[in-house]
């Protein structure tokens, strides 16, 4: 067991999910402030030593003009944590910053989550806690340990709680997804189907081509995130077109910027499941069809175990209850 104590910090970004946490590890968060100069420059006070403690940093960057601050809160943090002599600092990051911008897609584009990956490193991050990350490969941009949790298991269970699941088929809204979607249709052990997407440009799908049956059953579809929630919308057109039954959505991360909520309450679409690595409440309240995960016990438990030196990767096939 570590000599040493867990201690939780968060910023502005999502203070509801930090507590659900403290409240899982039984600790209390950290007492600190972060607030803004009247030039917009970030401050952080802390009124506890963190001294040889083990800490971990809950930050997860939300969507709109603060996506920018909290990633900047975060640094901070780690770095008066980092001056003021802890023994190691963990980031929590239930959903990555500028994970889209993994590769050089074009000429001149920017490697903009290696660059996310380097600030965090010299920000004075020992270890980074992230949960489905929209392009694996961002790991190897750290040099530091990463642990990438799933949120897999909390999905399996609440197909298995909330629907008829062997009625059901399991779909992939894009090719990206297949490998996502084939590993929860295994799991379940349903029927796997996949629709191709042709874009004219970002975020806007052009043509949708279903591929698969899924004739008179329930439609799943999942991804791991939904943002202006275009995709979703047409694909479920696309299975009702094609005799679907119902068709519900689950995502991990729940952007749902613009619109959002007002194409998914308009749409085909008789639910949208998302876990709470980004708050939304004031989004569903917008929108009837948003029912959450929650995601606290599971990263208190990776939390914990990385605290007691214990494998994280139970995780990855268990929900905590």
């Amino acid at each position: 067991m570590a000599s040493n104590s867990i201690k939780l910090l968060t910023g502005n970004s999502h203070p509801e999910l930090a507590k659900r946490v403290a409240d899982r590890l039984g600790v209390e968060l950290l007492d600190m402030s972060v607030f803004k100069y009247s030039n917009q420059e970030t401050s952080v006070i802390m009124r506890e030593s963190v001294r040889d403690e083990d800490v971990f940093i809950l930050q997860t960057t939300c969507p709109g003009e603060d996506l920018n601050d909290h990633l900047m809160e975060l640094l901070i943090i780690a770095k008066a944590c980092k001056t003021a002599s802890a023994r190691r600092i963990t980031a929590i990051m239930p959903n990555f910053p500028y994970a889209r911008q993994d590769k050089k897609d074009k000429s001149r584009a920017p490697i903009s989550a290696k660059l996310i990956a380097n600030m965090i490193q010299r920000s004075g991050c020992d270890h980074v806690i992230t949960m489905d990350l929209h392009a694996s490969q961002i790991q190897g941009f750290f040099d530091v340990p990463v642990d990438n949790l799933y949120a897999e298991p909390l999905t399996l269970r609440y197909i298995r709680e909330h629907f008829d699941y062997k009625n059901a088929v399991i779909v992939s809204p894009d090719a990206g997804g297949a490998k996502r979607a084939t590993a929860l249709a295994d799991r379940l052990d349903l029927n796997f189907a996949l629709i191709h997407k042709e874009r004219s440009r970002p975020n806007e799908v052009s043509r949708m081509t279903l591929v698969g049956d899924v004739t008179g059953k329930i439609a799943i579809l999942v991804d791991d995130m939904a943002d202006t929630c275009g995709t979703l919308c047409k694909a479920a057109d696309v299975l009702m077109s094609n005799g679907a039954k119902e068709v519900v959505a689950i995502v991990t991360h729940g952007i749902l910027s613009g619109d959002a909520c007002e194409k998914v309450s308009n749409s085909r679409l008789s639910r949208l499941v998302v876990t709470d690595t980004v708050p939304h409440e004031d989004k569903k309240k917008r929108c009837p069809k948003i029912d959450t995960i929650d995601v606290a016990p599971t990263i208190a438990e990776a939390c914990r175990r990385t605290h007691n030196g214990e494998s994280v990767s139970f995780l990855f096939s268990h929900v905590m209850v």
